[in-house]
């Protein structure tokens, strides 16, 4: 009998495990299903403050600056309408950008085509990057305002991915708003918490910078630079 009993017990609690397990994924989707809806509403009507039409200077100096890096594989991280893309694949690297935004990729492959450059541009999810055969060996990422649109539950998954995907060596320059610094944001992407970036990239990255930038959605922006170890 105490044996019957300790296997009933057993069997309600992986139960009870794998409903929790059901309850997390449930809450996850439906975060990114309200995510996908932003974005999408944003670029069906124009509203994009993310999407400066220029380069970042943090992207320009590892790309044209004193100490520029060496032509490689670059990814962009949330492409949007590819002006990061395209910028990179002028100065000579092969480019894959990738949104979940299926009018912002469009909108980036007439530009580049426009421009006569050539990167690979798909819809895709980034927390599942190493699902979409694009390979690795990066060795340059950029990612303007994408991790921090994530819902936390998918967070480490894009860290795993990034972390995958990169080279030895590689950079990641990384900008998003930090949550709790000025005013709290109302609207769009969730932000950072503070030292977020440190903490999630604890295995394999460094985070050599830490600038503060523009504001974003009502709070502080930050650029980080990481280097994989």
């Amino acid at each position: 009998m105490r044996s019957f009993g300790r296997r009933l017990s057993h069997r309600g609690a992986e139960r009870s495990r794998r409903a929790g397990i059901a309850n997390d994924h449930r809450q996850f989707g439906l975060l990114c299903v309200g995510v996908s809806f932003f974005f999408r509403a944003a670029y069906l009507v124009g509203f994009k403050p993310w999407d400066s039409g220029v380069p970042p200077p943090q992207l320009v100096a590892v790309v044209e600056g004193s100490d520029a890096l060496q032509p490689h594989k670059a990814l962009d991280l949330g492409c949007g309408t590819g002006t990061n893309s395209i910028y990179m694949a002028r100065h000579g690297w092969d480019v894959t950008g990738i949104d979940f935004v299926p009018r912002a990729v469009n909108v980036a492959k007439r530009k580049a085509a426009e421009a006569q450059v050539s990167p690979r541009l798909m819809v895709g999810d980034v927390t599942r990057l190493t699902e979409l055969g694009i390979g690795t060996d990066y060795s340059l990422l950029l990612d303007l305002g994408c991790f921090h649109s994530i819902p936390d539950a998918g967070r480490d998954a894009y860290v795993r991915g990034v972390t995958t995907l990169a080279r030895t060596g590689a950079t990641l320059l990384l900008f998003g708003f930090v949550r709790g610094d000025g005013s709290a944001s109302r609207i769009g992407p969730r932000g950072l918490a503070p030292a977020e970036v440190a903490q999630r990239f604890t295995g394999g990255w460094d985070v050599d910078a830490e600038d503060r930038g523009g504001p974003m959605f009502g709070s502080a922006g930050y650029w980080y630079t990481l280097h994989r170890r």
